[in-house]
C-alpha cells in the first residue's frame, strides 16, 4: 500500500490564520488566561502548543505555561509499536494542579490519542479542566471525545490520511489529506 497525496488544505497563511482565532477562543472562554496553560501532544502537538502560547502572549501580554507531553506509554496500541517503542521526553515543567490545561494536538480522529494524553496528565497531577485544542478534525471517533477548540473540520473517508507538516519538524508547513493507493 502506498500514499498519494491529494490535495492541500491548508497552507501556511490557514494554518496561522486557525492558530490565531484557537487562542482568541481559548482567551474568551477561559475569561482570560490567569488559570491557563498550554501542554501539547509530543511530535506536532509540541510546536502548535508553542505557537499557541506565542500568540496567547501577543494578544494578552502574559506569558503562560506551556509544555510537551510523551504519550507513548499510555497507547492502548503499544504491543503493535514494536519490541521497543520510541520513549521520549515529557516536558511539563509546572505544577499543572487546579490549572485550566489546554491539550494540543494536531490531528483528532478516533480519540485513543488524546485519551492517552489524558492519562498522562493524571499523572502528573489534577487540572481544574482539560480543554481540547486540533488544528484539524477529520471525524470517525471511536471514543467519546470533543474538542473544544477546532482550525478546521475535514470530514474523511477511512482511506485517507491527513498528515500536519510544521516547519520545526518537517521543514515546511502545510495540512494536506493523503488517499492510500492499492498497488
Amino acid at each position: 500500500m502506498e500514499l498519494r497525496e491529494k490535495n492541500v488544505i491548508m497552507d501556511e497563511v490557514a494554518i496561522k490564520r486557525a492558530l490565531t482565532r484557537i487562542a482568541h477562543e481559548i482567551i474568551e472562554k477561559n475569561k482570560g488566561v490567569e488559570d491557563v496553560a498550554i501542554v501539547g501532544i509530543r511530535r506536532r502537538g509540541g510546536p502548535l502548543a508553542q505557537r499557541l502560547a506565542n500568540r496567547i502572549e501577543e494578544i494578552e501580554g502574559v506569558k503562560i505555561p506551556v509544555g510537551v507531553l510523551d504519550i507513548t506509554l499510555y497507547r492502548d496500541d503499544l504491543t503493535t509499536l514494536g519490541l521497543q517503542p520510541q520513549v521520549h521526553r515529557t516536558e511539563v515543567y509546572f505544577d499543572i494542579n487546579d490549572l485550566n490545561i489546554v491539550l494540543v494536538d494536531d490531528v483528532l480522529y478516533t480519540g485513543r490519542t488524546v485519551r492517552s494524553a489524558m492519562d498522562a496528565l493524571m499523572d502528573l497531577g489534577r487540572p481544574r479542566c482539560i480543554q481540547l485544542a486540533v488544528l484539524v478534525d477529520r471525524g470517525h471517533r471511536e471514543l467519546p471525545i470533543k474538542a473544544d477548540f477546532v482550525g478546521k473540520n475535514v470530514p474523511t473517508s477511512k482511506r485517507e490520511i491527513i498528515s500536519v507538516l510544521v516547519k520545526e519538524i518537517d521543514g515546511e508547513e502545510k495540512v494536506v489529506i493523503q488517499e492510500t493507493v492499492d498497488r
